[in-house]
């Protein structure tokens, strides 16, 4: 009875502790959150609405170009569609601020499928809550309205349904690889990711048995057949979207791009001199001197997945968020058992053990406050995000020259500048088409390098306008072939202004 009474005690006072947790974790997803509600500047977003108000006016997927006057009638493997469609309902529904919110809620989520992987390694919030946010912070570049943010989350589940299977936590839970695959395939080629890291776990398995033999051959069996069988299974949903067996092919074409890996800055790879990489050197080198501080020894099969992610992120700043995701909870694993190891951190983050059963109404102001503060700010947030979003396009991109071309009407086919062609398709299409937008895989290596020639104006530049006929010329003011054009016979200035300046042929 006495065994009892006390069991009972000690489980009230937990309870407050385990509310607690929840509480700072809560708090933590929506600092993720306030951090993600920033204004729409990626030039590639306004192809992607674009897109997704043609399919759904039109009740059709585009096979062959039909925004561009250099590429119009070429292959367009339209593999955001289903993206698309996404965030054009959204912007038509709820506008700009809408997509930012529910965008960055979509990031949030993304990593409290990462908490959830490291939740029951880690037993107090503050650890927990450093690690999350640090590997958030690693992956702010690539946030945004942007399909590939729709890659974060469904990599992020991925993650978890593996991690448990990895774990033996679960048997099942690997059939639902297959469906969502198939709406992978849908949403971004970043669905290749997904069986890459299905065959990264089945490989790592492997390995695992090889060095560490602690499985017998009957026990690997078991988990490698249904996990192999997940996998052939997912590579056959591939097949389950409008571009059918292309989608085999598209995502190494475009890995193969000398174009984009020159020109695309998130191509490349990380600048750690620039501030938005410095928390993912930061993830790096404290992910791999916690797995060197920890007493526990990391199981070949997460190194793998380490190693091979922080190959990827090295490579192309594009691959930044897929680190992230498999480095967080080995950092906050490890940082933990490390700290447990010494006395004064074990005082300071192991939870309290005093016997009450009262609730101390000091914490429950705290939580309470708490609470208030991060709604309010939240909502100041939501707010911030709406004021910034029109400043911020103002700024982004040429809306004034786009005025004065849907009232003058200058002549076709126009040239513009690479980051803009999005926005001119936005606003724009259909009475103009573009000579060249962000979609490079369908504009090909040749004529982005052709582009970046005219638009600075080197050797050869007349005849490659000449070759498509350019008419009218949207650029920045001090461009190369602004410059060049300010001197050409045969060329008129008709409008400038701050950001743009437009050419019409005489």
């Amino acid at each position: 009875m006495v065994a009892d009474s006390s069991r009972k005690r000690q489980l009230m006072v937990r309870m407050p502790m385990v509310n607690s947790r929840s509480l700072m974790m809560c708090v933590v997803l929506l600092v993720i959150l306030i951090a993600a509600l920033q204004p729409i500047t990626d030039p590639d977003f306004w192809w992607h609405l674009k897109t997704g108000q043609y399919i759904t006016e039109t009740l059709s997927i585009p096979h062959t170009d039909v925004f561009s006057n250099s590429r119009f009638g070429s292959e367009w493997v339209t593999h955001e569609w289903l993206s698309e469609v996404f965030i054009y309902s959204i912007y038509r529904t709820l506008g700009f601020i809408g997509l930012i919110v529910i965008f960055g809620v979509i990031i949030s989520a993304s990593f409290w499928f990462v908490y959830l992987r490291f939740k029951s390694q880690v037993l107090h919030p503050i650890v927990a809550g450093f690690a999350l946010l640090l590997g958030a912070a690693a992956t702010t570049a690539v946030w945004g309205v942007r399909p590939q943010t729709l890659t974060l989350l469904l990599a992020s589940i991925t993650l978890f349904i593996l991690g448990r299977y990895y774990r033996n936590e679960t048997k099942y839970a690997i059939w639902w690889l297959v469906p969502l695959t198939i709406l992978w395939v849908n949403l971004h080629a970043g669905f290749a990711l997904g069986l890459t890291l299905i065959l990264l776990t089945i490989v790592g398995l492997l390995v695992d048995a090889i060095l560490l033999s602690d499985n017998s051959r009957t026990e690997l069996r078991e988990k490698l057949v249904p996990l192999i069988g997940a996998f052939l299974l997912s590579c056959a949903a591939v097949c389950v979207n409008p571009n059918g067996a292309r989608m085999y092919s598209y995502p190494f074409e475009t890995l193969r791009s000398q174009a984009m890996m020159r020109f695309i800055e998130e191509w490349r790879s990380p600048d750690f001199h620039q501030p938005h990489f410095q928390a993912l050197a930061l993830l790096l080198i404290g992910t791999f001197c916690a797995l060197a501080l920890s007493n526990k020894r990391i199981r070949p099969g997460e190194l793998l997945l380490l190693a091979v992610t922080a190959f990827a992120t090295l490579r192309s700043g594009r691959n930044v968020a897929f680190f992230s995701l498999a480095a967080t909870p080995l950092f906050a694993e490890h940082l933990w058992n490390w700290l447990m190891t010494y006395r004064w951190a074990a005082r300071l983050f192991t939870p309290q053990t005093i016997e009450t059963a009262k609730i101390s109404p000091i914490k429950v102001a705290l939580n309470v406050t708490l609470i208030v503060l991060a709604l309010i700010i939240t909502t100041l947030g939501v707010r911030r995000a709406m004021v910034l979003q029109p400043v911020a396009e103002a700024r982004e991109f040429p809306g004034g020259a786009v005025n004065f071309m849907l009232a003058e009407q200058p002549p076709q086919p126009i040239y513009n500048e690479y980051t803009w062609g999005g926005y001119f398709i936005w606003r724009l299409y259909p009475d103009y088409r573009v000579y060249i937008d962000g979609r490079a895989d369908v504009y090909g290596d040749q004529l982005v390098e052709e582009s970046l020639k005219v638009h600075d104006a080197n050797p050869g530049w007349r005849e490659l306008l000449n070759k498509y006929g350019t008419r009218t010329v949207l650029v920045k003011p001090d461009s190369g072939l602004a410059t060049s054009l300010r001197d050409e016979t045969g060329w008129q200035k008709v409008f400038e202004d701050r950001q743009a300046v437009i050419f019409v042929r005489q």
